[in-house]
């Protein structure tokens, strides 16, 4: 049977460890903040804007979401804000929870129509109160503002911001079950 070396005693002084702020520095929670409600934004619209998603993708577009919301009320403007409140409707309404998708999709649109903003901004607020309205089975509302987005997106004079509304506005059911 081979000896085992008999074990080398331990040293009872503790190593000191180091130490981390209570709390952050401004600018280092601020900087990180933007860049998780950036990176969250960017990948909820992309699942958003995917022809078809798994049953994990559909989580990780709604936990995206809400996370992009948080951190952009952390550090972003009342017009970051919206815009999450925005994404947080489209997809909710996406994934059929029309009675969550309603009231962030009311919020959203109030903001950006009681304020200057750009026509793909209007175009986009009207679609995805559309698309809320149609997971909650308004009628009336989707119907109205599925038009007003249709013919709001049509307008839009630059290609670029005209090829964003249709990846989102693509994915808005439109009344009566008929073709976009």
């Amino acid at each position: 049977m081979a000896s085992v070396p008999p074990a080398k005693p331990r040293s009872t002084a503790r190593k000191p460890r180091p130490t981390m702020p209570q709390t952050p520095a401004d600018d280092s929670a601020a900087a990180w903040h933007r860049r998780f409600a950036v990176d969250c934004n960017n990948r909820a619209w992309r699942l958003a804007e995917a022809p078809s998603r798994t049953a994990d993708e559909d989580a990780e577009m709604l936990d995206a979401a809400h996370a992009a919301a948080l951190h952009w009320r952390e550090v972003g403007t009342e017009l970051h804000a919206a815009r999450a409140t925005l994404l947080l409707a489209h997809v909710h309404a996406l994934l059929g929870h029309g009675a969550l998708a309603m009231p962030y999709a009311r919020e959203a649109f109030a903001y950006v129509t009681s304020h200057e903003s750009p026509d793909w901004e209007i175009a986009f607020a009207h679609a995805v109160l559309a698309n809320a309205a149609a997971a909650a089975h308004d009628t009336a509302t989707h119907v109205r503002h599925y038009a007003q987005a249709k013919a709001l997106g049509a307008a839009l004079p630059n290609p670029e911001d005209r090829a964003i509304f249709d990846a989102t506005f693509c994915r808005v059911p439109p009344p009566g079950g008929g073709a976009a």
